[in-house]
């Protein structure tokens, strides 16, 4: 009987303390649309939308952040990707203009909480500007649970200022606080968007290095020459890195890339959309 309890009791204590089975494979994805509205010749929406829908299709990410997404382009993407859900508010003071919104799989997650908070010295004020920044900039946030594993995460998709770097500045500074708000520094965190900032950018080092985030592409790919994510609908060969997908320490990244997909001449913006695959280790429960 005593060899039984001790044995019993072995098998609870390790089952207690036994790890779970690693995360799976999460593809994160941020693409700036490029607006419905801009005078794009060739390239303007009505004739890009459906590329820009396959490009996001063959990619399959599991979330998705968008940027520059006005309603009729959040609409066109409501009504193809039904097995996505979206969480989004434009930047205007009345919810209207431009989207950060974040898309993600119905069948894999769970919405827990939402917002959008403006990148300005109140950030609760909608449409607030007071960094030098002309036009309001946002930042929506998601809190989802994962069903493959019962874990929660937090993305942040974001779209800085093209003009201020004053703004960009304290973005980077607002954004890694709130990093720390929302996740305790405990819930694993994706970051992703247009940031209008090169990586050695101090506004970007504030969320790299003061903020602990990693650029997935240059732990994936470090050697990477062409990392240029802005092509000005082929105008621009050489343009930025601009566009990223930052993760917090306890991702484990294992790929990521700048999706050059095009046809001919027509392109499905005037950004690369950029993924990254990243997985959760496992953990003890």
């Amino acid at each position: 009987m005593r060899s039984l309890f001790w044995i019993l009791t072995s098998t609870l204590l390790l089952a207690a303390t036994s790890p779970t089975l690693a995360g799976e494979p999460l593809k994160a994805m941020t693409f700036n649309l490029r607006l419905a509205t801009g005078d794009d010749g060739e390239n303007v929406w009505a004739k890009r939308k459906d590329l820009a829908i396959d490009v996001i299709r063959n990619e399959n990410p599991a979330v998705l952040g968008v940027q520059e997404a006005q309603p009729i382009q959040i609409d066109h993407l409501n009504e193809t990707l039904p097995e996505y859900m979206n969480v989004g508010v434009g930047r205007r003071p009345d919810g209207s203009d431009e989207f950060s919104a974040i898309y993600f799989r119905r069948d894999r997650f769970h919405l827990s909480d939402a917002g959008t908070f403006w990148l300005s010295e109140t950030p609760t004020v909608p449409g607030s500007t007071t960094w030098g920044n002309n036009l309001p900039r946002i930042a929506t946030w998601v809190r989802l649970l994962d069903r493959t594993d019962k874990r929660r995460i937090i993305v942040i998709n974001t779209h800085w200022d093209h003009e201020s770097q004053p703004a960009r500045l304290n973005s980077g500074k607002l954004l890694a606080a709130k990093v720390h708000e929302l996740s305790g520094d405990a819930e694993p965190v994706i970051v992703m968007g247009d940031f209008n900032a090169m990586p050695n950018n101090p506004a970007m080092l504030a969320l790299t290095e003061q903020g602990d985030l990693r650029d997935t592409l240059a732990v994936a790919r470090p050697d990477e020459e062409d990392i240029s994510t802005f092509n000005g609908f082929g105008r621009v060969p050489n343009g930025p890195k601009i566009d990223a997908v930052l993760v917090s320490p306890q991702w484990q990244v294992e790929d990521a890339a700048i999706i050059r997909t095009r046809d001919g001449e027509l392109f499905p913006s005037d950004h690369w959309p950029v993924t990254a695959t990243v997985r959760l280790p496992a953990a003890t429960q």
